[in-house]
């Protein structure tokens, strides 16, 4: 979670944008953006260990920092965040964390592969973490379709952590950006393809008095 959470912060998304993560899995990407863009902070549904140094901190302290952060929280929030994945029981298992997580109603999850990804509209967000230990042989064809399906997506941006090192070559372009992070001991890319910006919205004008 904390990983998925800092390689959001890597890119421009905000709640005010599409985000949709194709290989959703457990759902940690969809979930941790929501999380943010409801304002839920981080570690509000956890202990911490220095809630028992009562000789240090006041317990008082930490149940106010509980209430305020608590008070900040916004689930009326309108969002579009998306999290497809081709295994039904895996989806419902993401519907399940974001339940846990108070974010079920910002969600939509569905069963869909890859290359039925597409959206209507522009300037969105792909951040996703596809397959790249298991069944190599596989691992072509699966970010062609990737690539193909991002392609489709007008205006778009896309994030891609992975191991995978030909990621670019089938996914058919050349990130702008290629920042190496480590997943535990697994050295892995964090493939950066950012979109343009949408167009300011003009403010509108004052009528004269």
């Amino acid at each position: 979670e904390t990983l998925a959470a800092a390689l959001i912060k890597l890119t421009p998304w905000n709640k005010n944008r599409i985000l949709v993560d194709p290989f959703c899995g457990s759902g940690t990407f969809p979930i941790e953006a929501a999380m943010m863009g409801a304002n839920i902070a981080p570690g509000m549904h956890r202990e911490f260990q220095a809630q028992k140094w009562e000789n240090i901190v006041s317990p008082k302290l930490f149940a106010r920092g509980f209430e305020e952060a608590e008070s900040l929280v916004d689930l009326s929030v309108e969002m579009e965040i998306q999290g497809y994945d081709i295994d039904p029981q895996i989806v419902k298992a993401a519907r399940e964390n974001a339940k846990r997580a108070g974010v079920d109603g910002l969600i939509h999850f569905q069963q869909r592969p890859v290359h039925h990804l597409s959206h209507p509209k522009k300037y969105g967000f792909v951040i996703t973490n596809p397959p790249y230990g298991e069944e190599k042989e596989d691992l072509p064809a699966l970010y062609r379709d990737m690539g193909k399906a991002f392609a489709g997506l007008d205006g778009w941006s896309e994030y891609v952590i992975t191991a995978y090192e030909d990621a670019e070559r089938y996914i058919g372009k050349k990130a702008a950006k290629n920042r190496k992070i480590y997943n535990g001991m697994m050295k892995t890319y964090f493939y950066m393809f950012p979109g343009p910006k949408p167009p300011r919205r003009k403010k509108p004008e004052q009528s004269e008095a």
